[in-house]
């Protein structure tokens, strides 16, 4: 029999609960996964955004210090946060060249302007969106509250981008 530790029983619980509540929902919504129509696709077509967070709330509900697992990824953070964005909301520009990241939408919807997309993209609940290699922003332009669980993997811990 295996022997595990206390932190890995939770870091699999966090897995099997983001596992489980994608899976829940029997599929993910067409519009996710950075699903940029095909002509809309580009390198650095959207360069800037708004620089701070404006009606956000950031938990980071849990993390795992990679280092000390088997994969040995010193200085690196697994982390899994709650982001609670009001109406107008906004999550500021940021860069995922070194924290990539899964996100998905528990609540709401929210529309996310991305480097690598001429247009917008409305992400609603259910949707889950793939973040690497790109700077975007985000905006909550409905009237209710937006909720997204993030799993990120976060290299500078000095980073407090959302």
């Amino acid at each position: 029999m295996f022997a595990f530790t206390k932190r890995r029983q939770l870091a699999g619980a966090a897995f099997f609960s983001l596992a489980t509540a994608i899976a829940a929902l029997g599929h993910v919504n067409p519009a996710s996964a950075n699903s940029c129509p095909a002509d809309k696709v580009g390198v650095d077509l959207v360069t800037s955004g708004p620089d701070k967070p404006v009606g956000v709330t950031d938990t980071v509900l849990t993390s795992i210090d990679l280092g000390k697992e088997m994969v040995a990824a010193q200085d690196h953070q697994f982390r899994m946060r709650r982001l609670t964005v009001q109406p107008g909301g906004i999550v500021p520009w940021h860069d995922h060249a070194d924290r990539p990241a899964i996100i998905y939408i528990v609540q709401g919807e929210i529309t996310e302007y991305a480097s690598d997309c001429a247009v917008p993209v409305l992400h609603k609940a259910g949707d889950v969106a793939r973040d690497a290699d790109l700077k975007h922003w985000w905006k909550n332009n409905s009237k209710k509250t937006a909720v997204l669980i993030s799993a990120d993997i976060l290299h500078d811990p000095a980073d407090k981008n959302m």
